[in-house]
């Protein structure tokens, strides 16, 4: 093979056929660089080295290029993949080496090995200090040689197998970002795996754990078992190298390549002049790898007692396992040829389409055009938003969408005074993924019954008799005032918390607006890419709208709580006066018996207690006391019935206003008044709470933000245009993507051209072997 000057088959090659292939790996070499620069799916096939930081990786990727290239040692030395692409110059009596240029891969520069070692090592210490310790990103070196072969080899960092001790934290952290930098790269199908396994038996899966993650039956996967010198003596019997040599189908699971796998040595030594060099040269070391790989033939065929067959033969050493590579490789980047051509026509129209489009948009940097763009954009944003709050589907709820426990997680909880959420699930649609009206409006819902739901809280005989105080007038105690001074500071600190809540949800509900508008003007293609100054200058003018008429809002609905909680207006609280007076009239009897010793009287005391604790509805009060006296007179004496009354009312009257000592029914009475203003205060609140946020807050961004964002947009345009546009940074920003474009474009344009020469190269010879 061509790596080989002293093998049979590289002798025979003729000229032509030589530089065909390396045509074929130049332009194969290329396509890989492409792929990596300007992150294009080109499949470029090429052999990925993965293995565990003692499996002898680095010493097997040396024997293969034919000579040491010294860039690693004990511990993490690889931060970064190494990609190598080898070939083989028989004029290239020393290794000739390559460095791409990491800000431009087109660009590479010649260097020494020393130099290349310099930049690794760089590489590594860089990548040490940062909170990431590895990179995806390949150093890549093109390399030509006598020993080289023709291959791609990507050395990924050696995988970590730390041991769990906590002592180990940092260790099993940089094992985790090992294994996941060299999952990724294994996930490109057009990857050839080396898979080294340092093992003399089979059953020890260690860097095949995770490659078959990956790559389950091995199908693109070549496995090694490295260290083949040191194993060798390990054996007691033929039996126990028999099954190392050709393991059985139920221990190797899957169809690898090779259907087998290869046995390896490399020599141990490095090549210099330092007095702790075992080999003065690379030709030296070349030998000493031919050497060892008969050495090994010699020993296995010692320990099974008998010859090796071809096939066995062809699995031992590094040579073999190179022209393999090769071999495979090469038939790889054949059968790829056909495939290659349609992609990178498809990639050169992309190209072309991209670079007109950065044309045009550069034609377009004037004032005038960049105004109405703005104007346009205004126009369209302003419609999505429209059409969310209306309803829509077209963006996706999956993504865009929140369940009712996400939103009182993103946008805050309706939490009560007792620190408690109402359970989610019992809230309609709660479970469904909502944005825009449709989330506005289960927000409104929720709100509406939770609070009214609530229940007012608990009252207790010193807040009461706290609240009595002394009149300004008379030491006489005046239950209707008491009843009002708990009510409203009960309400006040119950409902002024859901106000901020609902005022948070909402604000939240209405910001997530501008992502999912973003999304649908890029879906349609009509969202403005690269004026990334001009979108956050319109981003921030709707979440500061957004934020200060939800402050707006909710300050106007606080003025309605206020107003509830500070003066009592019975007129408010009259809806149920009738359930009052018959939860008076329950208890009534009971209480007044204590004084009055006739079931008449029992009567009486009731409705004057109902008469007393209605005195401020004066509208009713007279008619049901006038009713109930002179019910009375009409049984009995008139004179009786009158003093009677007179008495009984001036004992109600003692036990009441002129008593401050707190009487079971003097205290039932006020709990009653206060459930009654409470609720009617709830009541109110929960009204003008949803009207005032559906009319300050949800209508403005229909009727008001279109004004405000077309005035903020003019006043930018006339002010300064380039703080809106940025157009002194935007129109080197698109120069440079064409400068980038166009050296895609030509690159393409050339590696086309090869690949097609090569194709039509590749037909005629099939037509003459036809033939």
């Amino acid at each position: 093979m061509a790596g080989e000057e002293s093998s049979p088959d590289s002798a025979t090659k003729n000229i032509d056929e030589l530089e065909g292939q390396w045509r074929l790996y130049e332009a194969y070499n290329e396509l890989h660089g492409l792929a990596q620069e300007f992150d294009t799916p080109f499949d470029a096939p090429a052999v990925l080295v993965v293995g565990h930081q003692t499996d002898g990786k680095s010493a097997l990727v040396e024997a293969l290029m034919g000579f040491q290239f010294n860039h690693v040692g004990g511990g993490t030395k690889t931060r970064r993949p190494i990609t190598l692409h080898m070939k083989y110059n028989p004029e290239c009596d020393t290794p000739l080496c390559h460095l791409l240029s990491d800000s431009d891969p087109s660009v590479s520069h010649e260097k020494s090995l020393q130099d290349i070692q310099a930049y690794i090592e760089a590489e590594n210490m860089r990548l040490e200090k940062e909170t990431c310790q590895f990179s995806a990103k390949e150093i890549i070196i093109r390399i030509e040689y006598k020993y080289c072969p023709n291959l791609t080899i990507i050395d990924t960092p050696g995988l970590v197998a730390p041991a769990p001790s906590r002592k180990n934290r940092a260790l099993q952290a940089q094992a985790r970002a090992v294994e996941s930098l060299v999952r990724a790269k294994m996930q490109h199908r057009e990857l050839i795996i080396l898979c080294l396994e340092d093992c003399n038996d089979w059953s020890n899966a260690t860097t095949r754990r995770v490659v078959m993650q990956i790559d389950p039956e091995l199908s693109r996967t070549v496995v090694v078992a490295t260290k083949l010198d040191t194993k060798i003596p390990q054996f007691a019997r033929a039996s126990d190298v028999e099954v190392f040599l050709s393991p059985p189908a139920s221990t190797l699971d899957g169809f690898m390549l090779g259907d087998s796998p290869f046995f390896t040595s490399v020599p141990s030594g490095r090549v210099g002049f330092g007095p702790e060099s075992v080999f003065r040269s690379n030709d030296e070391f070349k030998q000493a790898i031919s050497s060892r790989e008969v050495e090994d033939l010699v020993a296995l065929e010692e320990k099974l007692g008998r010859a090796l067959s071809k096939q066995e033969r062809s699995r031992i050493g590094v040579n073999s396992l190179r022209l393999f590579l090769e071999e495979l490789l090469l038939k790889r980047y054949m059968d790829s040829v056909p495939s290659i051509i349609p992609l990178l026509e498809k990639e050169y129209r992309s190209s072309t389409r991209k670079l007109s489009e950065l044309d045009q948009q550069l034609s377009s940097l004037n004032e005038a055009k960049l105004k109405e763009k703005g104007r346009t954009f205004h126009d369209l944003f302003l419609t999505k938003l429209s059409l969310l709050l209306k309803g829509t589907v077209i963006a996706p709820p999956d993504k865009f969408g929140e369940t009712l426990q996400d939103e009182r997680v993103n946008g805050g909880a309706f939490i009560g005074s007792d620190g408690l959420q109402f359970p989610h699930k019992l809230i309609p649609n709660a479970g469904m993924r909502l944005y825009g009206g449709a989330q506005y409006h289960r927000a409104m819902a929720e709100f509406r019954f939770v609070v009214g739901g609530i229940k007012c809280p608990p009252i207790t005989r010193e807040e009461i008799v706290n609240a009595c105080g002394v009149e300004d007038i008379h030491d006489g105690t005046n239950y209707s005032r008491t009843a009002c001074v708990i009510a409203v500071a009960k309400a006040r600190d119950t409902f002024e918390p859901f106000l901020h809540q609902l005022g948070c949800r909402l604000s939240h509900i209405l910001k997530r607006l501008l992502p999912i508008a973003v999304y649908l003007l890029q879906k349609e293609g009509e969202y403005l890419s690269g004026h990334d100054v001009f979108l956050r200058r319109v981003a921030d003018a709707f979440n500061n709208f957004a934020e200060s008429t939800e402050k707006s809002c909710r300050e106007k609905c606080m003025e309605d709580l206020v107003s509830t909680t500070r003066y009592v207006t019975w007129s408010l609280h009259n809806k149920n006066r009738a359930g009052l007076r018959q939860f008076l009239d329950s208890f009534g009897g009971s209480e007044q018996s204590a004084i009055i010793g006739n079931s008449t009287s029992t009567g009486l005391s009731q409705d004057l207690s109902t008469a007393s604790v209605a005195s401020d509805n004066k509208q009713d009060v007279k008619p049901r006391t006038d009713v109930k006296l002179s019910h009375l007179a009409s049984g009995n004496d008139s004179n009786m019935s009158t003093q009677t009354t007179e008495t009984r009312l001036a004992d109600l009257l003692d036990s009441t206003l002129w008593n401050r000592r707190l009487a079971p029914s003097s205290e039932r009475i006020v709990y009653a008044l206060v459930q009654q203003i409470f609720h009617g205060i709830r009541e109110y609140f929960l009204a003008s709470t949803e009207l005032k946020f559906n009319c300050f807050l949800l209508m403005p961004v229909v009727d008001k933000l279109p004004a405000m964002l077309r005035e903020d947009l003019e006043s930018a345009f006339e002010d300064n245009l380039d703080n809106v546009f940025d157009i002194t940074n935007l129109r080197h920003s698109v120069a440079q993507d064409k400068r980038q474009t166009e050296i895609e474009l030509k690159r393409v344009q050339k590696l086309k051209e090869k690949f097609r020469y090569i194709h039509e190269q590749l037909n005629s010879q099939q037509a003459m072997f036809g033939q």
